[in-house]
C-alpha cells in the first residue's frame, strides 16, 4: 500500500489537473478519483480541497444547483503554474523509472 503522503501528492495533482479543465465539486471529484482506485472518504477529500485553496491553488466559487448549496472549485493562476512543474516533473520521472524498469527486466533476460 502507498505512503499516505505519497497517495495525498498522486491526489493533489489530481485534483489540479481536473480543475484545470472545469469547474470541481466535492462528489465529483470524488467519483473521478474512485475510478482510479483512490478512493476518499470525506475527511480526507474535503481537507484536501480546503488545504489546496489555503495555498492558493484552488479558488472556491459557491452556487446554487437544484435548490442545494454546492461549492465549486477553480484552479488558479498559481494552481496552473504549479500543475505545470509538476507535469514536467513527472514526465522526467516517469522516463527514468521506466528505462530502468525496462533495462533491469533485459539484463535479467540474458
Amino acid at each position: 500500500m502507498l505512503d499516505r503522503e505519497f497517495f495525498l501528492g498522486f491526489i493533489k495533482i489530481h485534483i489540479l489537473h481536473h480543475a484545470s479543465k472545469g469547474p470541481i465539486f466535492g462528489a465529483e471529484i470524488a467519483g473521478e478519483l474512485g475510478r482510479h482506485g483512490y478512493h476518499l472518504g470525506p475527511g480526507t477529500l474535503y481537507p484536501t480541497l480546503h488545504r489546496l485553496e489555503k495555498e492558493g491553488y484552488l479558488e472556491q466559487r459557491p452556487a446554487v444547483v437544484e435548490g442545494r448549496a454546492r461549492k465549486y472549485y477553480v484552479i488558479t493562476n498559481r494552481g496552473l503554474e504549479v500543475l505545470s512543474e509538476a507535469r514536467a516533473k513527472i514526465g522526467e520521472l516517469v522516463d527514468e523509472v521506466l528505462e530502468k524498469g525496462a533495462a533491469t527486466q533485459m539484463e535479467g533476460e540474458e
